[in-house]
């Protein structure tokens, strides 16, 4: 859907919700905490762009109504009760390997800024040989299969109205190098590699993609990804754990913002910082 599609079923819609729900601009202004002035603009016919997602969210709120809705990403109002019931949900991973409940949430996330804590090294950003490596033996995913869901991660990230942020742990990162753990069994050549990858697109994808590492010895985090205001989502291994109301995501979104206060290797600094941790690349 095109950004100037999506203004106009906003507007529409919330003129609808706000006459199915007897409120007027000021009830609503006041009910949802923003300015009349505000929302006398988003109800404006030449309205070119949509409000913050903390606006959209609020308004929301108020009205009963979905997110996904009022933003025409869904036909459903779920309002009331139906909200509550879809406020967790457990989404299970499909066993062919076509996760396509993640292409989805990115894919209606699009416009908004993306926030990203991965299981071990960021999917976008590994090669092929670290790929096939880890999925080798994998149950529910071929090496082929993760490979054209890393590509396509990729290709997302580079998109004009991307906005990414992705925080690693630097020990993560420094197992990796030395070959610990799950990565005990790849060459020290495959791990150089793949450190100057990240490096590499790190720099490369900024400032639309920002990188940042973290400490485990003060901060810690499961995988866990922000879409926008719209979900947050964790992952559990073969499911993921659902989140679709405002105050879950505003919860896992300050904690990732901690995380990105707290960095130790900011994401301007990446690109050397993994040229370094490539000296302890030995087999």
């Amino acid at each position: 859907m095109q950004r100037k599609d999506t203004v106009r079923i906003f507007r529409q819609r919330l003129r609808e919700a706000m006459g199915n729900a007897e409120l007027n601009r000021s009830q609503l202004a006041l009910k949802a905490g923003i300015d009349r002035s505000t929302l006398s603009q988003l109800l404006a016919s030449d309205l070119a762009r949509l409000p913050r997602a903390d606006t959209v969210a609020a308004i929301a709120t108020v009205l009963g109504v979905s997110l996904d809705w009022l933003l025409g990403l869904s036909g459903e109002v779920a309002r009331g009760a139906a909200i509550l019931d879809e406020s967790v949900q457990v989404s299970p991973r499909p066993q062919n390997g076509a996760d396509t409940n993640l292409a989805r949430w990115h894919e209606e996330a699009v416009g908004y800024k993306i926030r990203y804590v991965p299981a071990s090294l960021p999917d976008l950003m590994k090669t092929a040989e670290v790929l096939r490596y880890e999925y080798q033996q994998f149950a529910s995913k071929t090496p082929d299969q993760a490979i054209a869901a890393s590509q396509g991660k990729l290709a997302y990230s580079k998109l004009p109205e991307s906005d990414m942020e992705i925080c690693v742990s630097q020990q993560a990162l420094e197992g990796f190098a030395r070959g610990e753990m799950l990565w005990r069994g790849l060459s020290a050549q495959a791990r150089r590699e793949q450190l100057a990858q990240i490096g590499r697109l790190a720099e490369e994808l900024y400032p639309s993609l920002r990188l940042y590492l973290f400490d485990l010895r003060t901060n810690y985090a499961v995988p866990y990804t922000v879409f926008g205001p719209l979900r947050a989502v964790i992952y559990l291994g073969q499911m993921y754990l659902v989140f679709n109301t405002t105050s879950h995501v505003r919860v896992l979104t300050r904690h990732f913002d901690d995380l990105v206060r707290a960095a130790s290797v900011q994401c301007t600094e990446v690109g050397a910082y993994m040229q370094a941790l490539q000296y302890y690349c030995d087999d």
